[in-house]
């Protein structure tokens, strides 16, 4: 069921629907609390939230 779904609004996600933060943690990669964090630092919108976590990945990585 959670496979067909889609958030009313793609380009926001919605912390408070956990249908909503299932979908957008399987779509980006993330666990919840890396979902959770990524919008307490740049907000609901998408695509802040994917920099936010690809900067995340990338100061992550070892180099």
């Amino acid at each position: 069921m959670t496979s067909e779904f889609r958030p009313l609004d793609p380009g926001r996600i919605n912390l408070m629907d956990p249908l909503e933060v299932q979908y957008w943690c399987r779509e980006l990669g993330c666990s919840t609390s890396d979902l959770e964090n990524a919008v307490d630092q740049a907000g609901d919108h998408i695509s802040a939230v994917r920099a936010q976590l690809e900067q995340r990945h990338a100061g992550a990585r070892p180099g």
